[in-house]
Formats: C-alpha cells, structure tokens, sequence
C-alpha cells in the first residue's frame, strides 16, 4: 500500500443540524451528491466520479465507488461531498468501510 490512511473521526452534525447527521462510515447506498456545491470520487487525487449537475438518480453509489475500489485496492480512494454548510470526506480503508476522514462547515 503506497499511501497513508487518514485517522478516522466520528460523525453528528456536520455544519448545521438541517444539513443532518454523518455517519463514521459511509452507508453503501449513500449517492456521491450534494445538489449544490462539489461530489467527487477521487483515486490518487484523480477525479474519477464528478456529480457535474447530473440527477440525483444518475449520481454514483458508494457501492459502485466500492466495486472500482475493490478491483484496484491499493490506491487512495476518496469520497468528496461540499455543500452548502456542511462538507466531509470518506476515505476507503477496507472492503466495505469508507471511514469519515474529515468534516466541515463547507460554504455559504
């Protein structure tokens, strides 16, 4: 594994109590959006997966971010989600578990 997984940090209330509840892992059914703001499924640093004002429905899963993950693991893949008053990041650090690795008021 050529990169460092980042410590992990529990979730709540991100930002402010309407933008709800983040979870310490990623759900697998969680879509990669945020409607206004950036969602992004990185691999290196690399955008692989951008909601680029796509319809909810048509947004990557967390599953499916899961499947390329799974195919080629030892890479540093990261969810990206900033919104409005509320930003956070998962970082996939096993089969399954994408770790809440960073939280934000993100912008407004």
């Amino acid at each position: 594994m050529g990169f460092k997984k980042l410590e992990p940090i529990k979730g709540g209330i991100v930002g402010c109590a309407v933008c709800g509840y983040k979870p310490d892992y990623a759900d697998m059914n969680m879509r990669i959006a945020v409607g206004f703001g950036m969602a992004v499924l990185t691999k290196d640093g690399e955008v692989i997966f951008s909601e680029d004002n796509r319809n909810w429905e048509d947004c990557m899963t967390v599953a499916e971010a899961e499947e390329l993950a799974a195919a080629d693991p030892d890479h540093d893949w990261r969810i990206h989600l900033l919104g409005p008053l509320s930003e956070v990041m998962y970082q996939r650090h096993d089969v399954g578990k994408w770790a809440l690795v960073k939280k934000g008021l993100g912008f407004a």
